[in-house]
């Protein structure tokens, strides 16, 4: 683990934009199986190239179009608790950090692991984050 004075700065590029840090199993299990919608989770980690460019498309992502209901993170290394349980709802893929999942009603529907964000810029990430917000997050119009 990190001294924590290493990671405030960037947890605070997520809570400053709105995301809760869940810290415990408990805060995890709470939002994703009683907030009924799609919600965001983001695997935040110290990793420098890769969640240096995750961070910043996140941020870029939300601010168009459609968005999912709740945006959360738990960070890798630092709420360990948290982590695992946040992972243990991402059925099918291998622990990645930093990494961002899309969740509806509990359910995973779209996941992005370290993989695919490492080798490509911010902007890249953030558009193929629009595009899942799109398909997984938009409000269907009613007619």
């Amino acid at each position: 683990m990190y001294p924590e004075l290493m990671v405030i700065p960037m947890r605070e590029e997520l809570t400053r934009i709105g995301f809760e840090e869940l810290h415990t199993a408990a805060d995890v299990d709470r939002v994703l199986t009683t907030q009924p919608g799609t919600t965001m989770v983001v695997v935040n980690s110290i990793c420098g190239c890769a969640a240096g460019r995750m961070r910043p498309a996140v941020r870029l992502a939300l601010q168009h179009g459609a968005k999912p209901d709740h945006v959360v993170t738990v960070f890798a290394g630092q709420d360990r608790e948290a982590t695992d349980r946040a992972r243990s709802y991402f059925t099918g893929y291998p622990s990645s950090s930093p990494s961002i999942a899309i969740l509806r009603d509990g359910k995973l529907v779209y996941m992005m692991q370290r993989s695919q964000i490492e080798t490509r810029e911010a902007q890249a990430i953030a558009a193929e984050l629009q595009a899942a917000f799109v398909q997984h997050c938009a409000v269907p119009v009613v007619q």
